[in-house]
């Protein structure tokens, strides 16, 4: 979860400093310190972000390893797909376990 200090980051940009929970901050290149309303819908908006790409974390963790993929590749140029076979089965089964959502 984002924490309030990445919040107005993220709102005001430049130099700032500050805790992690919004205080004691300092706007170091005179930005306008953005209201607590501003602060808590760029929390919920980048949390919504985070959240809904969860899927390609998901995935991420299910698909071959990269390792597997040149095996199965350099044993497809040598005429043998079989490999390459499974590693395209695997891809489609964690695609179709991990939906995007619509």
């Amino acid at each position: 979860m984002i924490n309030k200090f990445e919040a107005i980051r993220l709102l005001v940009g430049g130099n700032l400093s500050g805790n992690s929970d919004g205080t004691n901050m300092s706007y170091d290149d005179g930005q306008t310190p953005p209201t607590e309303e501003a602060i808590q819908a760029k929390i919920t908006e980048v949390q919504a972000e985070y959240d809904s790409l969860q899927y390609q974390r998901d995935r991420a963790s299910q698909y071959p390893s990269i390792q597997d993929v040149v095996v199965a590749l350099a044993e497809k140029e040598e005429g043998d797909d079989t490999a390459w076979q499974e590693i395209t089965a695997k891809r489609a089964k964690v695609k179709a376990d991990n939906p995007k959502p619509e």
